[in-house]
């Protein structure tokens, strides 16, 4: 995490200075309830990380005080998850559970979208192994957006994962393969942890090279496309090297998940394309924005965009 304390306010909304253009007002954070969990060896925090656990704190307290409607904009807080030691069993309203709905941005509600929150996972305390496996930086917000376009409803199925690994994409798998495997269907999805080999198998590549295996379930988890769909690694340039991540052996294993010219790195993208890679979601599904810049017009006119088609699931 980087760039919070840099680019966005934290604190009370009152306190926010007037006319500053370069900063962002928080007006509902959404967090997991990681940020309960105190500092320690398996749970270590940047500056930034402490920053946003205060912050996320100070709204929770708050909440505590005044209750759902006497927090007002940049005082709120959602907390995505069910935290382990029992920390957010009495706060009612604002935590939202594992496979629960998102369907409101700071209490407002118009219909554009829904989100199905599929981790941080629900823990019992007697899972020693399930907490384990938290404890090492797994405890990341996965949620699969459906999101409308021109009034019409899921037109555009966004998937993004935070930093989660293989474990918990095994997990995701067996948990919805038999009846709710479409919860995990995209037409755009997130590379998680920055196109990381370590999201999509157990072994080491260090150790084992080209020997390595791909987890099955992980990929099942994170292959469920859609016609057409996008995967997009927001990271450096991806190289055949020893970096990861982002990793060159993930980046193929998305490619023959979807194909080369559906597989986007945002960094690469944008050092082509002098700017962001962006989409398009309209009444009949998604389409990439392709952008007209003098480096690019001449090689991409007449390109109307790459285009994913909503179809039924399930």
């Amino acid at each position: 995490m980087t760039g919070l304390t840099t680019h966005f306010h934290l604190g009370p909304p009152e306190d926010f200075p007037e006319g500053d253009e370069n900063l962002i007002l928080i007006r509902e954070m959404w967090s997991s309830p990681i940020v309960f969990r105190r500092a320690s060896k398996q749970h270590k925090l940047c500056d930034e990380a402490k920053a946003w656990a205060t912050e996320a704190r100070r709204r929770v307290a708050l909440f505590k005080e005044k209750g759902l409607t006497g927090t007002g904009s940049g005082d709120r807080i959602l907390i995505l998850g069910e935290d382990k030691d029992g920390k957010t069993d009495d706060l009612t309203d604002i935590p939202v559970k594992q496979d629960g709905l998102l369907t409101a941005a700071d209490r407002v509600n118009t219909g554009q979208f829904e989100g199905r929150l599929l981790a941080p996972m629900y823990v019992d305390e007697d899972d020693k192994e399930l907490i384990e496996v938290l404890e090492k930086n797994n405890s990341s917000a996965i949620v699969r957006f459906s999101i409308a376009g021109d009034g019409v409803a899921d037109r555009c199925r966004f998937l993004t994962g935070g930093d989660a690994d293989v474990s918990i994409w095994d997990r995701l798998w067996q948990r919805h393969k038999d009846s709710n495997k479409d919860w995990l269907s995209y037409d755009v999805m997130e590379t998680p942890h920055h196109c990381s080999w370590r999201t999509l198998s157990h072994d080491r590549w260090s150790e084992m090279g080209e020997k390595v295996k791909v987890s099955e379930d992980a990929r099942n988890a994170l292959s469920q496309t859609r016609d057409g769909a996008i995967i997009v690694a927001s990271c450096k340039p991806i190289k055949k090297d020893d970096d990861n991540p982002p990793h060159e052996r993930a980046k193929r294993e998305y490619v023959s998940i979807t194909s080369a010219e559906r597989f986007i790195c945002t960094t690469e993208y944008a050092d082509e394309h002098d700017g962001p890679v962006e989409f398009n979601i309209t009444g009949v599904g998604t389409s990439k924005q392709l952008a007209l810049t003098p480096k690019k017009a001449a090689s991409i006119a007449g390109v109307t965009g790459v285009t994913t088609t909503p179809r039924s699931h399930g």
